[in-house]
């Protein structure tokens, strides 16, 4: 009879420290915590079962690396599934036409050169008029500087 109360009681205290173990949502507070500490930002994590399961959209592809290591080296986690997905950064903006041909105009005029036209329209720049044949490298030297989508060269030499 004492051996068998030993048992039960044996087998009791086993269940009950099992189930003390971290549950899911204690998992899941820890690794945010991880999260916060290696200032990573822009990913949720979820934890059911043991296994985190990481979601979110980032620009940057060390990141993804980052935080799946990061949920990885917690006490409790059994394994990541990672379904951040990578976007492509927003293009850089393209610089406003007038500015473009403002500053077109400015190197030309600070280069001594006259007789060009610049006309811009959706970044693309077209250059007119009449310039010496030896000017014209400087004129579209010029032009490219103001970091336009494209220059057509439409000078006469």
């Amino acid at each position: 009879m004492k051996v068998r109360l030993l048992t039960i009681l044996c087998v009791a205290g086993v269940v009950f420290l099992a189930a003390c173990g971290k549950n899911d949502a204690d998992l899941q507070k820890a690794v945010q915590e991880k999260f916060a500490a290696e200032n990573i930002s822009g990913v949720s994590v979820a934890v059911n079962g043991g296994v985190a399961t990481l979601s979110g959209e980032i620009t940057d592809i060390t990141v993804k690396t980052r935080a799946e290591k990061a949920a990885m080296s917690v006490d409790g986690i059994k394994s990541v599934t990672n379904n951040i997905v990578v976007k492509a950064p927003p293009p850089a903006p393209v610089a406003d036409d007038k500015m473009i041909e403002g500053t077109i105009n400015e190197g030309l005029k600070n280069k001594n050169i006259t007789g060009v036209t610049v006309t811009v329209k959706d970044g693309e720049v077209r250059l007119s008029g009449k310039v010496p044949q030896d000017k014209v490298a400087e004129v579209m030297m010029v032009a490219n500087e103001a970091k336009p989508k494209r220059v057509v060269n439409e000078l006469n030499k």
